[in-house]
């Protein structure tokens, strides 16, 4: 049942997503403002990826000393003050800190409404997160209209992702519903951690790999058709929108194929839609052609973190709480590693050569699935709590 609390924690999703959509197309814009190389501009991905872990790192000791609610309506705030930040500064160490702080604040709502989402509806709780994500990516896909639309105007990025402060604004005062505490989680085991089977370790560089692609993607394919297709800047920035409204598609279809097909099996083929659309998107010197390739990319990049943390469940020998904590390190090494090489060998070749880069990772991420798919899971009773799990620890660069 979609109740005033669940629409309150759809709606705080939502409003991080078009942060987060909507920040990865400004930095090159940044860029040109700074008149810093691609690979420093590539910093604030880095940057990202410092708040998350900071945010995760004081995640427990926050809800056990002041509790959800206020988790989630802080991290908002801070989302809210990086905005101000951005807004007002321009030196590079200032956006930095912005950003960072930005993040640290969307990593306690992501994780917070997951939770919430999770204890509230019991057994639905697994659909209620999936539909949470859906409604966000709609919403994300809006973030880089609104940014591409206020450049073309001539107003610059910042009225354009600034609608995040009248989003946060409007939640504080039209929906105010009381946010329950944590539950005890039940059947909670002591005892030292096994060390995971090797094979949960595959999964976990899938996660690595499919991480680093839908960054590269969200942090540069504004530069790539600006510089290759002849794109003016403002639609450039705009375009990002095609990846995520193919993404909101593939959220959709995608957890009715896992219904049906082993979720390696799944994961496979929408790697190969993935390369597809980046392929379509490389070629193409039409705008329009690569914006249509972007959109098929996004169509297969939307399943990737989700059924990979389902994989990192199946494979992880009876420990998911401990196979999920350690997925956090794996977005962290996407997030602060794959963008900086990226922007780092776009200097000295280009941006249009330099994201091939993206073709790299996504056959990094088929050899290893494809490899899990020839083995068995670590343990087989996991694989039916998979569906429970898979969006419950996720903090996506979507979602991711």
């Amino acid at each position: 049942m979609r109740d005033r609390l669940t629409w309150l924690m759809y709606a705080q999703l939502a409003v991080w997503a078009y942060f987060f959509y909507g920040f990865g197309p400004v930095v090159p814009l940044l860029r040109d403002e700074q008149h810093t190389s691609r690979g420093v501009a590539s910093l604030h991905g880095t940057a990202f990826a410092v708040g998350g872990v900071v945010g995760g790192a004081l995640l427990p000791w926050t809800v056990r000393r002041f509790g959800r609610s206020w988790l989630i309506w802080t991290g908002l705030g801070a989302v809210a003050v990086g905005m101000v930040g951005l807004w007002l500064s321009h030196p590079l160490p200032a956006t930095l800190a912005w950003a960072a702080l930005a993040s640290m604040g969307g990593s306690g709502v992501v994780n917070g409404t997951a939770a919430v989402l999770s204890d509230h509806h019991g057994a639905a709780g697994a659909a209620s997160i999936s539909e949470a994500n859906a409604v966000a990516a709609a919403v994300g896909m809006v973030a880089p209209l609104a940014v591409g639309a206020a450049v073309a105007a001539g107003l610059g990025w910042r009225p354009g992702l600034g609608v995040t402060l009248g989003l946060v604004a409007l939640l504080g005062l039209a929906l105010r519903v009381r946010i329950p505490a944590a539950r005890s989680a039940p059947g909670t085991r002591p005892g030292a951690p096994r060390p995971l089977p090797r094979s949960y370790w595959l999964a976990w560089t899938s996660l690595v790999a499919t991480g680093s692609v839908e960054l590269c993607l969200n942090l540069w394919v504004a530069d790539v058709l600006r510089t290759h297709a002849g794109v003016a800047p403002g639609t450039a920035t705009a375009a990002v929108s095609a990846i995520i409204g193919g993404m909101f598609v593939g959220r959709v279809v995608g957890g009715r194929l896992v219904l049906r097909y082993q979720p390696a099996a799944v994961l496979i083929g929408a790697l190969g839609v993935s390369a597809a659309g980046f392929a379509l998107f490389w070629l193409a010197s039409a705008p329009w052609l690569a914006m249509v390739g972007l959109a098929v990319c996004g169509l297969g990049n939307a399943v990737h973190f989700p059924l990979g943390i389902a994989l990192a469940v199946a494979h992880s020998g009876g420990q998911p709480e401990l196979a999920l904590s350690r997925t956090t390190y794996a977005i962290c090494i996407a997030l602060s590693v794959a963008p900086f090489a990226l922007g780092a060998i776009a200097d000295r070749v280009g941006p249009h050569t330099a994201i091939l880069l993206v073709a790299g990772f996504l056959a990094v991420s088929a050899t290893a699935v494809t490899r899990l798919l020839l083995l068995p899971p670590a343990a087989e009773r996991d694989a039916a709590g998979a569906d429970e799990l898979v969006d419950v620890g996720c903090e996506e660069p979507t979602a991711a």
